[in-house]
C-alpha cells in the first residue's frame, strides 16, 4: 500500500484544504501534514502579512502615537534630556531608552537590591547620554547590565592622552 499523496489539511485558522503532498518525499508526508494543519491557510497567511493594508498602517501609527506620549511623559517626569539623531532615531531611541530604564528600575531596585539612593546615581550618569544611537544599541540589553554599560559608556567619552584618537 503506497503512502497516501493527497492530505485533508484542518488549518489552525479554521480552513480545511487539500494539500497534494507527492513532492515529498513518503516518509516527511506525515509530518509536513500535521505541521500545515498549526498554520493557518495560505489565504488566511498572506491576509496576515499585508502590512500594506491601511487598517494596519493606521493600527501601527496609533500604537507608535501611544508609546511616544507615554516616552516623553516619562522624560519629563524624571528630567531625562532631548536625545540627539534623526526624527526617526530620536523617537526610537527615546522609546528603548524608557523601556531600558523601566525594566533596569525594576529589576534592580524592585526586584534586586539596589537602594533608591543608588538608582539616583544612576538616573544622574544615564542623563549625559543623549545619542539616540546609543540607546537604541541598548536595545535589547539586560536590565541589569545598565550600571555597566552607563560606566563603558562614560569611559569611552573621557579623551586619550593623544588629540588626535
Amino acid at each position: 500500500m503506497a503512502v497516501r499523496k493527497l492530505w485533508t489539511i484542518d488549518h489552525a485558522c479554521g480552513h480545511t484544504a487539500e494539500a497534494d503532498l507527492s513532492e515529498r518525499p513518503a516518509d516527511r508526508r506525515a509530518g509536513y501534514a500535521r505541521w500545515l494543519s498549526r498554520r493557518d491557510c495560505t489565504a488566511c497567511w498572506q491576509a496576515g502579512r499585508d502590512m500594506n493594508t491601511p487598517a494596519s498602517a493606521e493600527w501601527v501609527e496609533q500604537k507608535r502615537a501611544v508609546e511616544q506620549a507615554a516616552t516623553d511623559a516619562w522624560a519629563e517626569r524624571y528630567r531625562m534630556p532631548p536625545l540627539e539623531g534623526t526624527d526617526r532615531g530620536v523617537a526610537w531611541g527615546a522609546r528603548c531608552r524608557h523601556q531600558l530604564l523601566s525594566a533596569a528600575y525594576t529589576a534592580l531596585v524592585v526586584e534586586g537590591a539596589m537602594s533608591a539612593s543608588e538608582w539616583e546615581l544612576l538616573e544622574d550618569a544615564v542623563r549625559p547620554l543623549t545619542r539616540a544611537g546609543w540607546w537604541i544599541d541598548q536595545r535589547e540589553a539586560e536590565p541589569t547590565d545598565l550600571p555597566e554599560l552607563v560606566e563603558a559608556a562614560a569611559e569611552s567619552d573621557r579623551p586619550t592622552e593623544n588629540p588626535f584618537f
